[in-house]
């Protein structure tokens, strides 16, 4: 009991302390926003045009609100020393970077309704297959999160850890079928495409708004849920490596 106390508190901090901080405010919130209401103007009021966008604007609101959040809470705490002081606390490793984590995910799930709800007053979304939307954003949130603690644990300053973010984050939006079918895209990019997290996350989002999936949804999930199992165990070899040893 006392050390899921100290998850939760350790999460509550985070929240209160850095979920407004310009960087989040300026990648995890403005930018989704704009891109989804570029995309939604120019879709203009066709249903079909929406619901084909819908899903690459929620990828992209999940994917920058996450590693904007993990570039402040994670780089910055390490800048000004106070993770280390953390990392005193009788608290398992692990469970400690999960409770640093889970505001970012917490974050991306957020994030990843406001395009919901701002198509809700465009379009009809009871076609929607909630049962599977819900989790693949879940997982989504997760995976790029994973990925925000890899990308901050590389760096030492937040703007750096914002700049690196970048590197993975607008390939990802050309070569995960967020917006262009994978298979119109060059042959020497595709085998780039699926090394990439995103691309399965993507792919559910598809099949449960409009059913244009590529993958059978338990594939998808299953290779997101072996991104994040990989990517959180090597930023942890590396915080172990660079921070702590």
């Amino acid at each position: 009991m006392k050390l899921w106390i100290a998850f939760w508190n350790i999460l509550l901090k985070d929240m209160g302390t850095y979920y407004m901080k310009p960087p989040n405010i300026s990648w995890g919130l403005m930018f989704p926003l704009a891109w989804t209401a570029m995309f939604f103007i120019k879709s203009g009021s066709g249903l079909e045009s929406l619901m084909t966008l819908l899903p690459g604007v929620v990828a992209i609101s999940i994917l920058f609100g996450t590693t904007s959040m993990l570039a402040v809470t994670v780089t910055f705490e390490k800048k000004n020393r106070s993770f280390e002081r953390l990392l005193l606390a009788p608290v398992p490793f692990e469970l400690l970077m999960l409770a640093k984590t889970g505001g970012a995910i917490l974050f991306g799930v957020a994030n990843a309704f406001v395009p919901v709800i701002m198509a809700a007053f465009l379009a009809d979304l009871s076609p929607v297959a909630w049962s599977v939307f819900v989790p693949a954003v879940i997982m989504i949130a997760v995976a790029s999160t994973f990925l925000g603690l890899f990308i901050a644990v590389a760096v030492s300053e937040v703007f750096e850890a914002q700049t690196f973010s970048n590197f993975f984050r607008f390939p990802m939006i050309f070569l995960c079928g967020l917006f262009f079918p994978i298979a119109k895209l060059p042959i020497f990019l595709k085998p780039l495409s699926y090394v990439l997290p995103l691309t399965y996350g993507a792919d559910v989002l598809h099949g449960a708004v409009h059913g244009g999936h590529a993958m059978p949804f338990g594939l998808d999930l299953s290779v997101l849920a072996a991104f994040c199992v990989g990517l959180f165990a090597v930023s942890l070899w590396n915080i172990k490596r660079k921070w702590i040893l």
